[in-house]
């Protein structure tokens, strides 16, 4: 009796003493094969000095959406539990503003005026469609600032269960890159330059929405080289990144000095080259047609010399956002989206994390870009289609080409390079040259730094419609949108970012769905051996139950 009342003390002082260690430590277990719930370094040191709430709203929430949304709504839930976990100052509320039918239109168009835009997906049940509104988007508020975090990853031509993959495995990022906005201050600065022929801010206005709240943004012109060329260096030297988007007028030698001894000083920087002068608006005229020329920047030596050369020629291809032109005559003219060659939609199949699960970026007129041998580091960030073929210049572009079926053996050149991202020591451009002016400091040889070469300007620029200018990527004619405006930002994230944030992009995750066809097919089977295979295993075992206890007692 003593021993009994012994080792019951010792079950209960043991189970006292786990339930004191289990509220003291606290350990979470990821066992996925993916690490799917494991939370990047990079996100785990945003979020560590949150000393104070930060309350996220997500509207992905309703009771008739489809599997794929509630696989993307549990994923999202079991993330942020992940986030609070490491951080009890983060708190979240699943909410569905259009639950409730007498106030679901006022809220729909509050959501709508602060840029959440709702989107129709389909549902597949018991052989039937149907569609439903979603919201995928949250609001993280902190310290009375609000961000707004997008949970869905857009993809052109991804199907339902794509498009949800795509999401799940962007969702740490667009949360760890809401919080870094939240909580970090803007401390980079970026210089647009000015003063070579480039867009106008009216133009870019949408990439630079994009970014302020990011970055400081200032306009940098390159005119006082002329005069005070060392003093612009000093000034240029202060901000930590140039963007010249599609210069038309050439650079003076002193003007490529000063940004040589940029780049050599550690500045990062992102060029968007036309090496072809062609406009698409040129050929809205009364004969259709336009001459391409080349286009000479006198830049060519400044970037051979880092490892890569912009080629005067057009890149074509049959994979390409199409043209809408008016056809017909007067009141009978429909637009119609016709095939365009001169419009690459350009993709990667790189991992790399300015361009993974990248939606197709559109460019207009792009040029081709060569690499060099050389120490620097060399990414194929964009190439263009496999059915491509190079056009020289000068030539003749015209409109008739759309009502002229393409000759597809000709375009046999393959994939060819649109953006290359170079990363390493670079060498000046004018070691052991004479200088355009004598310098206070000479430099030869870079930091590590980066940069961007994109062979098409246009692949920044905005279009203008009657409202003002659109969103960068938007194709106002068809409504599709493409994936400049991301890209852009991933880019110059990836240029700036010292805390590696933009590396969570290159996470991968597998999400697994159900066959819904097959399900459809197979339901009823699977629902009679539910039904009727238990109740024959119960049957079975009354029946030998029985058998063996009549034979027991029989005797």
């Amino acid at each position: 009796m003593n021993k009994n009342i012994k080792h019951i003390a010792i079950l209960f002082i043991a189970l006292i003493a786990v339930n004191f260690i289990s509220s003291r430590v606290y350990k979470r277990f990821d066992l996925t094969s993916d690490k799917r719930y494991t939370l990047n370094q990079s996100a785990l040191n945003v979020i560590t000095d949150i000393d104070s709430p930060i309350a996220i709203d997500v509207f992905l929430e309703g009771k008739d959406f489809p599997s794929e949304f509630r696989r993307l709504q549990t994923e999202t839930r079991q993330l942020l539990e992940e986030f609070s976990a490491n951080n009890n100052n983060i708190t979240f509320n699943f909410l569905n503003p259009i639950e409730d039918d007498a106030t679901r239109d006022r809220n729909i168009k509050q959501l709508q005026a602060r840029g959440l835009t709702p989107m129709q997906v389909n549902v597949q049940e018991n052989g039937k469609s149907s569609q439903e509104i979603v919201f995928p988007w949250a609001l993280a508020s902190y310290n009375d600032q609000t961000v707004i975090i997008p949970l869905i990853k857009n993809k052109i031509g991804a199907s339902q269960q794509e498009l949800v993959t795509n999401s799940v495995q962007h969702l740490e990022y667009a949360f760890a890159d809401g919080f870094s906005k939240l909580v970090n201050p803007k401390r980079r600065k970026i210089a647009v330059l000015k003063g070579n022929g480039q867009l106008e801010n009216k133009n870019i206005v949408s990439f630079l929405k994009t970014i302020k709240d990011y970055y400081f943004i200032a306009p940098f012109t390159l005119d006082s080289v002329a005069k005070r060329p060392q003093e612009t260096l000093e000034e240029i030297k202060e901000y930590d990144l140039i963007v010249s988007a599609k210069p038309t007028e050439a650079f003076s030698e002193e003007e490529k000095l000063v940004l040589d001894q940029y780049t050599m000083n550690g500045g990062k920087s992102l060029w968007l080259i036309d090496a072809v002068a062609m406009e698409k608006d040129s050929l809205y005229n009364a004969s259709g047609r336009n001459f391409a020329t080349a286009r000479d920047l006198n830049l060519t030596d400044f970037f051979f010399k880092y490892g890569v050369r912009i080629n005067p020629v057009l890149v074509s291809t049959l994979y390409s956002a199409p043209i809408t032109l008016a056809v017909g005559e007067g009141s009978e003219s429909q637009f119609q989206h016709l095939r365009w060659p001169y419009s690459p939609l350009a993709n990667s199949t790189s991992k790399h994390p300015i361009v993974n699960n990248l939606n197709l970026v559109k460019f207009d007129f792009a040029n081709q870009i060569d690499t060099l041998k050389n120490n620097i580091s060399k990414t194929i960030l964009l190439q263009s289609g496999s059915l491509t073929k190079l056009e020289g210049a000068p030539r003749e572009i015209s409109l008739e080409m759309v009502t002229k079926d393409p000759q597809k053996e000709t375009f046999n050149k393959g994939p060819q390079n649109l953006a290359v991202l170079l990363e390493g020591e670079f060498t000046s451009v004018y070691n052991n040259r004479i200088k355009p002016f004598k310098l206070s400091e000479e430099k030869n040889k870079s930091v590590p730094t980066k940069m961007i070469v994109i062979a098409d300007g246009d692949v920044i620029k905005n279009e203008i419609g009657r409202k003002g200018p659109e969103e960068l990527g938007f194709d106002r004619w068809t409504g599709k949108s493409y994936g400049n405006k991301e890209f852009l930002l991933n880019a110059i994230n990836y240029l700036l970012d010292d805390d590696g944030l933009i590396n969570i992009r290159s996470k991968e995750i597998n999400v697994a769905f159900l066959d819904q066809e097959k399900i459809i097919k197979t339901k009823t089977k699977w629902q009679l051996i539910n039904i009727l295979l238990p109740l024959l295993f119960l049957g079975a075992f009354g029946f030998v139950f029985n058998y063996l206890r009549r034979k027991k007692y029989s005797k």
